[in-house]
């Protein structure tokens, strides 16, 4: 695969209350994937972006809330996609070392 494809794949980090808990106990990281992203080249794209060992990928299609305007009219947030992926013992994500 591609280098210029490995870098769209991952949008970004997910961090929530969740995605928080997951990772204290599960050795796992929440990532904002593209929508048309395949389980295999996400874990392409993080082993290669992030240099370390991944055991597994879990993927979820989020639906987009609908959500009320000012004027009374609804409007749809967009659907996106989130990887759940579990990282080999011993290895891990640093955020904060990242930015």
């Amino acid at each position: 695969m591609n280098q210029e494809r490995l870098l769209t794949i991952v949008l970004g980090p997910h961090v929530s209350e969740k995605s928080s808990i997951i990772s204290e106990e599960n050795n796992q990281v929440t990532f904002r994937v593209a929508r048309d992203a395949t389980k295999s080249e996400i874990k392409q794209a993080v082993e290669s972006l992030f240099n370390v060992e991944v055991k597994g990928v879990k993927v979820l299609n989020v639906k987009g809330k609908r959500k009320r305007t000012a004027r009374g009219n609804f409007r749809s947030r967009p659907t996106w996609k989130k990887a759940y992926v579990r990282l080999e013992q011993g290895h891990e994500i640093d955020f904060a070392e990242l930015g």
